[in-house]
């Protein structure tokens, strides 16, 4: 059964029962009270008749049973309602030896339960449908013991009472019906924001984690709507924060794989040179020293870039870096694959300290010469350029490319957002280049600009921060790759 059935029939049942109860009780009781009073009445009736016998006895102390019975014939006592009151005398066996007038029961049923020189009473019901109240007292004289007999008919008594319960009845089913009415009302306000709960809690079943419910009032319903809404909020964050650890581990993925491929097209060109030509001492050895390089920032950026992208962290150390020497690594390690796409690089750099995470910021030009490479593809030249600024230092990536469109420019650092996707995928790029780029830049305090032009091409700028402590003007120079 619904708690909604459960809680208007128990406010059903106990109104009827209470009430029902509380009637009966009370038209019991004043059933009883009125009952009391006819038998005081009763006995008041038989005491007059007692003192009226009495002071026959005092005139007449000689008489026996038989005589007092014959004279008490000659004895009238009427109620205030001009009623004549009969009585009644009889022996122990019940045999009546005189009186005023008949009495309508028998002696011998009261008489015969009667202890020992009290008095006492019964209802007799008569064979006309008559109700009638039966008193007996013992009156002891020389010869043996009367016993005085009276009678009250009760019978309006009982009628009252049935009239009573009839009324009470057709009270009952008024009363009834007026509190099912209001029970439903009742049942239907209390369940009602159970009801809300349910609901929202379905709904959150389906995915719909938002869901919340109105809290009215301060009782235990009221609470419980309370206490759903901050699980539901937990549940939420929760949910959020597994969804967000996901998409970390996904975009770590994608970046990982995104930035390890060139690394790795720098060692297998370097590679590729020494085994397939021959070369001088010093060859080899500048060969080796980029394998090797590359090789331990694939390793090291490995690292910053889980740190970076699963654990959100913020607090790489930052150091003054060289800027032509950094430039002319990152020229040396794109050296390979730009060559191979006919494209010749030229770096331009000031003598100047930049503040930054070598590995990071590497992987920053490295993106920004990667994108150049795939936007030019007849080939030809990309400018890298570095240079102090009044607050910091400029890195510069122009190149001869296809250009962005300029509706594009806002979104192409947006993970996963590819301008051309078709040619993106070709070249195996997945919209990640430029969004790590500015996430890393950012982690730097710079901020990353982009211009572009459809058809001309694209200069990208990356601002750094570090002041006149780390960037120090020195002469410009030329070093194509």
């Amino acid at each position: 059964m619904k708690l909604f059935w459960k809680l208007f029939c128990s406010m059903v049942l106990i109104t009827a029962l209470a009430c029902s109860a509380g009637g009966y009780a009370l038209i019991n009781s004043q059933f009883r009270a009125s009952l009391d009073r006819e038998v005081a009445a009763l006995y008041e009736e038989n005491d007059l008749l007692r003192f009226a016998l009495a002071q026959e006895l005092a005139f007449n102390p000689l008489y026996d049973r038989e005589e007092l019975a014959r004279a008490a014939g000659g004895i009238t006592i009427t109620t205030g309602r001009g009623r004549t009151v009969s009585f009644r005398l009889s022996d122990e066996t019940g045999k009546a030896l005189g009186g005023n007038g008949a009495l309508p029961v028998d002696a011998a049923r009261l008489t015969a339960q009667l202890p020992a020189g009290q008095r006492g009473w019964m209802l007799e019901s008569l064979a006309d449908g008559r109700v009638c109240l039966h008193a007996a007292s013992p009156l002891a004289l020389d010869d043996g013991i009367l016993y005085l007999e009276n009678c009250r008919e009760v019978g309006q008594l009982f009628r009252e009472r049935y009239e009573l319960y009839q009324d009470f009845f057709s009270l009952m089913l008024v009363l009834t019906g007026t509190v099912g009415a209001l029970s439903l009302a009742v049942a239907a306000m209390l369940v009602r924001p159970l009801a809300r709960l349910s609901a929202a809690a379905r709904r959150m079943a389906e995915g719909e984690l938002d869901q919340r419910v109105r809290v009215d009032g301060d009782d235990e319903i009221a609470q419980l709507s309370a206490d759903f809404n901050v699980m539901a909020l937990r549940i939420q964050r929760q949910v959020a924060e597994l969804k967000a650890a996901q998409r970390r581990q996904e975009d770590f993925i994608g970046s990982f794989a995104h930035e390890i491929k060139t690394p790795l097209t720098s060692i297998i060109g370097y590679a590729d040179l020494l085994r397939s030509r021959p070369a001088s001492e010093e060859q080899v050895r500048e060969g080796a020293g980029y394998i090797f390089g590359e090789g331990r920032r694939l390793e090291a950026l490995s690292r910053k870039l889980l740190d970076l992208i699963v654990l959100e962290r913020q607090d790489f150390p930052l150091r003054p870096v060289p800027l032509d020497a950094f430039l002319r690594r990152v020229a040396g390690a794109m050296e390979p694959p730009l060559s191979k796409a006919g494209i010749r690089l030229t770096v331009r750099s000031e003598s100047a300290a930049a503040l930054m995470e070598p590995d990071l910021m590497e992987s920053v030009c490295v993106n920004l010469l990667d994108n150049a490479r795939k936007a030019m593809e007849q080939g030809g030249e990309i400018l890298l350029e570095g240079f102090p600024e009044e607050n910091g230092c400029l890195i510069q990536v122009t190149d001869q490319g296809k250009g962005i469109p300029e509706e594009e420019l806002e979104r192409v650092t947006e993970a996963f957002y590819m301008v051309d996707k078709s040619r993106s995928r070709a070249q195996g790029g997945a919209g990640l280049g430029l969004a790590l780029c500015r996430r890393i830049v950012e982690l730097h305090g710079g901020r990353l600009e982009i211009e572009s032009e459809l058809g001309r091409g694209t200069r990208v700028r990356v601002h750094m921060k570090g002041g006149d402590a780390t960037c120090e003007t020195g002469k410009t120079g030329s070093s194509p790759s």
